[in-house]
């Protein structure tokens, strides 16, 4: 297998095909994540979710709206408004800001009503009001999605990973790296023809409990789960399910989904799905 490892979305992306890609080939890749970072990313000045975070407006809506946002409203819905895409200023808030300033003040509920503040359809995507969007939940699944498509004329297997998010052609045994030591595993996926997505409460933190899994409702840090792990058909379902997993309903729209999982609490037990195609070397809850 080839590698071809970079740097994008803040984070490092290893692509493994058959044949080593063409330049064509990356230079097609570089365009899809560029064009997605642009539109979404909250830590750009000039991307679009910065200029609507303003005082709102409208914008043609981009190619990627109306898949996540439909699907940020049934992760809303289930988990009783635990998870929201107007979460940006409570990241803000907590020092998480576009100048990774790592200072915090005193968390910010995310707007409850996002649904009437935030509109989404073919045409317009349009805030009412002043707000920062932020796809964190789902979007990097949804990028890796969009890779892997870009990649359908490539023979043989496939990975396309964004460190933790990923989708294989093929089959592959992944594992699953426990929260409290990245040099241990709690256990062993073996998926094929899937994607794996995983969220952790150990990485991006910036202080004392302050990290990137926030409670919409309260806007301050998750802390009775310490990791989640979801399989899905295709990443962003899988990102979004691994989202849910902190909180309660998450299980639910898991099943609802289709989607298989397992999670991690910060006491130390695990769980996970019935069929879910895992091997744990660790307690069960």
């Amino acid at each position: 297998m080839a590698t071809w490892r970079f740097d994008a979305i803040g984070t490092r992306w290893e692509i493994e095909t058959a044949e080593a890609l063409t330049g064509a080939q990356r230079s097609r890749i570089d365009a899809i994540v560029a064009g997605f970072d642009a539109t979404w990313s909250r830590f750009r000045a000039d991307s679009l979710v910065t200029g609507l975070s303003v005082a709102g407006g409208q914008a043609d809506t981009p190619s990627d709206a109306v898949a996540m946002f439909d699907a940020y409203r049934e992760l809303s819905d289930a988990t009783a408004g635990a998870v929201n895409p107007l979460v940006g200023r409570s990241l803000s808030a907590l020092g998480y800001d576009a100048a990774h300033s790592l200072s915090a003040r005193d968390p910010e509920p995310a707007p409850a009503d996002w649904q009437n503040v935030l509109d989404w359809d073919g045409e317009q995507l349009s805030l009412a009001s002043g707000a920062i969007i932020d796809v964190g939940a789902l979007g990097k699944g949804r990028l890796v999605d969009l890779v892997a498509a870009e990649l359908d004329d490539v023979d043989g297997d496939l990975v396309v990973d964004a460190s933790g998010d990923l989708i294989v052609r093929g089959e592959a045994r992944i594992g699953l790296e426990h929260p409290f030591d990245q040099a241990k595993a709690i256990g062993i996926a073996t998926i094929r023809d899937q994607a794996l997505c995983a969220s952790a409460t150990n990485r991006r933190v910036w202080g004392d409990g302050l990290h990137h899994v926030l409670d919409a409702r309260t806007g301050a840090p998750v802390r009775a789960w310490a990791a989640t792990w979801a399989i899905a058909e295709d990443a962003m379902h899988a990102d979004a399910v691994a989202t849910a997993l902190f909180f309660d309903g998450g299980p639910q729209l898991a099943e609802r989904w289709g989607v298989e999982w397992v999670r991690m609490s910060t006491s130390g037990a695990a769980e996970h799905s019935q069929n879910a195609p895992v091997e744990l070397f660790m307690r069960k809850s």
